[in-house]
């Protein structure tokens, strides 16, 4: 390489703020040999020539359209390769990745708008899942409430990809683990006993999907139900007495499980909400 001076070209410091290329990018593709500096100064410094510029023009370009630096290659030096071709194939891929980044946005939108309603559904929607007594600022109460929650995003993460038919499913659920529980209590189901056992652990099931839920955290729920005016009164509407017995046969279930229900917390969070609340 003959002896040259920084007026015969380009330094790598000059190329970079020039092209908006990295200095290390600039070093590796010289040591890969795909875009060598043709001159060097007497002093050791690389100089890019016009013709040095030109090529990493088309090596940027390239880049910006997704090519690997090894298609770049094939572009660049094989006479022979099929230049649209390589082209057409990366417009492909681009595409394809496109159609992937929209649905991805689209889930994002979906996955905010669960955080910050709960419900994706309309009033009308919400009224034929869930009957014409159902109050479509449930939701935006709970989230006032709850909304700092773990409990709250957990709910909001099943929320944003459930539709109509599927809330549907849950209603249907949650209206015949109600039936089954008022059944129970006609037939003298008594607390502790097996079948009450595989009805707590139904319900469990059941309000998973909102959000897993702990044995503690059932005994937390079991005293709402009997307690909260509005939850006392649904099981009460089933059968008169539900929301104490459904109580009881929760407590049963803890303590055969060791847990002592008169000391159960949410993990002391929600526990705490709900002693401010009463």
């Amino acid at each position: 390489m003959p002896d040259t001076t920084e007026a015969d070209g380009l330094t790598v410091g000059q190329v970079s703020k020039r092209l908006d290329v990295t200095v290390r990018a600039l070093h590796h593709w010289d040591e890969i040999g795909l875009a060598r500096p043709s001159l060097r100064t007497a002093a050791g410094y690389r100089l890019y020539t016009a013709g040095d510029l030109e090529r990493l023009h088309r090596i940027v370009v390239h880049r910006e359209l997704g090519l690997g630096l090894d298609k770049i290659r094939a572009v660049l030096d094989d006479g022979t390769a099929d230049v649209p071709g390589a082209l057409r194939a990366q417009r492909d891929q681009v595409a394809e990745r496109i159609d992937r980044l929209q649905q991805l946005s689209a889930g994002l939108d979906r996955m905010i708008d669960a955080h910050e309603r709960g419900l994706l559904l309309t009033v009308e929607q919400q009224a034929a899942i869930f009957g014409s007594q159902w109050d479509p600022d449930n939701s935006a109460r709970a989230r006032q409430r709850y909304g700092d929650t773990t409990q709250w995003r957990q709910y909001a993460e099943r929320s944003a990809f459930r539709g109509p038919e599927e809330w549907q499913a849950v209603a249907d659920d949650t209206a015949d683990f109600d039936r089954a529980l008022g059944d129970a209590m006609d037939a003298g189901v008594t607390p502790g006993s097996p079948e009450a056992h595989q009805l707590v652990e139904r319900h469990r099931e059941v309000f998973a999907a909102y959000f897993p839920l702990t044995r503690q955290m059932q005994v937390c729920l079991g005293r709402m139900y009997e307690d909260d005016p509005g939850f006392a009164a649904h099981y009460d509407g089933i059968r008169t007495g539900l929301a104490a017995w459904f109580r009881r046969i929760i407590d049963a279930d803890a303590r055969a499980h060791g847990i002592d229900p008169e000391t159960a917390t949410w993990n002391g969070e929600q526990e705490e909400r709900y002693r401010k609340s009463r």
